[in-house]
């Protein structure tokens, strides 16, 4: 392991060991509907980041569904799911061990943190409109999730000198650009059906704000 993969593995442990130690963990073990909701996305996107493609060795693209799970279990839960899902991708042979703590951060983290942080400036600055929370909150974020993710580890595989410049953007940073649709289409469709047919399991939507008026 590289100094980056280290610095990144202590930087998972500090963010695990933060949201572990702010979140009611009794609430999962009393509350069957919470359980339901955090295991069955933690399945969710464990069986689609299972499904990947790639040209060269760890250069391999995956859809997130990141802002959905942000959106659907809030920040601090959406990234113990993440993790273990990674944990789960990771343990099947797929991502090697070197590099979990880069995954952790770098593909699971910082991307919730991102998404969940233009949730929280849209619902401050933008109309609460049920067309703006899909659209908004959801579609274009989910986009913009993961150009960024591909940029981060872009930027990675660059600077710890892993492929070179002209390597990564032929065969890792060009699949963006066929990418960020598909997975804006995933989310809003995501979070479309969710608010007509379960809005209760979404933590970040309230019928009061966005359909009363």
């Amino acid at each position: 392991m590289n100094s980056a993969q280290w610095l990144c593995s202590l930087a998972l442990i500090a963010v695990i060991g933060f949201v572990l130690k702010t979140l009611d963990l009794t609430l999962l073990a009393s509350n069957k509907r919470i359980q339901h909701i955090i295991f069955g996305s933690t399945a969710a996107i464990f069986v689609l980041w299972l499904l990947r493609t790639g040209i060269e060795e760890g250069l391999s693209v995956h859809f997130l569904w990141l802002t959905s799970l942000a959106l659907v279990l809030g920040l601090r839960w959406a990234i113990l799911a993440g993790i273990a899902a990674l944990l789960g991708v990771t343990c099947s042979g797929l991502e090697s061990w070197s590099m979990l703590g880069v995954n952790g951060i770098l593909g699971v983290v910082l991307p919730l943190c991102f998404s969940y942080m233009l949730f929280i400036v849209v619902f401050h600055k933008l109309p609460r409109h049920l067309f703006v929370y899909i659209f908004v909150c959801a579609f274009f974020p989910g986009a913009a999730t993961i150009a960024f993710k591909m940029l981060l580890f872009s930027g990675y595989y660059f600077a710890a000198d892993i492929y070179q410049w002209r390597v990564i953007v032929d065969n890792y940073l060009i699949l963006t650009a066929l990418m960020v649709f598909p997975e804006a289409m995933l989310n809003g469709m995501t979070l479309t059906l969710l608010t007509i047919y379960k809005p209760n399991w979404i933590y970040t939507f309230h019928d009061k704000l966005y359909l009363n008026k």
